[in-house]
């Protein structure tokens, strides 16, 4: 069985642009200016010319460009090849790979490897708003990571830590994330509400916030973890719990360290993963492709608003 590393277009700027072409163009290439198909010709490469791979030429508007336009890679002199290598590794890596050591594989500096993985969250980034739990059970729970300020001198609890809420679908074995600056439930309620069906069968612990949002649904239960208790049959966030430790492993273990306004984008990187992983029927090629595909109509630029 060949190495999965060695598809040429993990090492040809050629190949590399033909096959993202074929899983974004499926169809035949489209032009990113006026989204015409017709009279799209294909420009040899030159490079003495500078005329670069891949570039296609639309008839209709005279406008010339590459499956890089439209797309996270844009605007990026990085190969597209390297560019395909760091996807295949960030959807492979379970709990992730460090800036430091995608510049050390790829040959980029350190700056270049940090930015592209941040495109690459960007393109994981979802965006379904697809309601949880028509009828099924749903699972919710936080967790905390980081500081989203400095903890006061003699303080207790998980104020000052970042706050995350999560969603688990039990019959999509899908994962919903997101960054909360507060947990109470007059913050939590919109969120609930917006992200769970009212007739799902809504499953959390005992936090006193989601007494009150429960009622909003079918049903909701809860375990006691304070006196022991995480499970008592089909009553439990255990599901959660195998997430969070997943996530938690990878930010302590190979991210250790993440500010506030990027952590969004970490969210959404492993929240990808979980939602693409063999128990969901998504091998590596298909997560990468999946991967490939969520880059299109997204840009992250190195200055302004992450």
């Amino acid at each position: 069985m060949p190495s999965k590393l060695s598809a040429a277009y993990l090492h040809d700027e050629v190949a590399a642009h033909e096959f993202v072409e074929s899983v974004l163009w499926p169809q035949g290439a489209v032009c990113p200016h006026c989204g015409g198909m017709d009279r799209i010709t294909k420009v040899k490469a030159n490079p003495e010319k500078r005329i670069r791979v891949g570039l296609w030429r639309c008839g209709p508007c005279k406008r010339q460009f590459t499956v890089k336009v439209g797309t996270v890679f844009e605007d990026s002199n990085i190969k597209l090849n390297l560019w395909v290598q760091a996807v295949v590794l960030m959807t492979a890596s379970k709990k992730g790979i460090s800036s430091h050591q995608l510049h050390r594989t790829l040959g980029v500096t350190y700056k270049t490897a940090w930015f592209m993985e941040h495109r690459i969250r960007e393109a994981m980034r979802s965006g379904d708003l697809a309601p949880f739990g028509a009828g099924g059970i749903v699972e919710a729970d936080e967790t905390f990571i980081g500081h989203a300020y400095p903890k006061p001198e003699n303080a207790r609890g998980f104020h000052h830590k970042n706050k995350i809420l999560a969603l688990v679908d039990r019959d999509t074995k899908h994962v919903r994330c997101m960054v909360v600056d507060h947990l109470s439930a007059k913050a939590l309620a919109p969120i609930l509400e917006a992200n769970i069906a009212k007739e799902a069968r809504l499953m959390t612990d005992e936090a006193g916030y989601y007494v009150p949002l429960g009622k909003a649904f079918a049903e909701h239960e809860f375990v006691t973890h304070s006196t022991g208790e995480y499970g008592r049959g089909e009553v439990h966030v255990n599901t959660l719990e195998g997430y969070f430790s997943i996530f938690k492993r990878g930010m302590k273990g190979v991210y250790q360290h993440c500010g506030k306004q990027h952590l969004h984008r970490y969210v959404a990187e492993f929240e990808f993963r979980y939602n693409n992983r063999s128990a969901n029927g998504v091998e590596d090629h298909s997560r990468a492709v999946n991967a490939l595909t969520g880059a299109v109509g997204k840009r992250l630029k190195y200055h302004g608003p992450y």
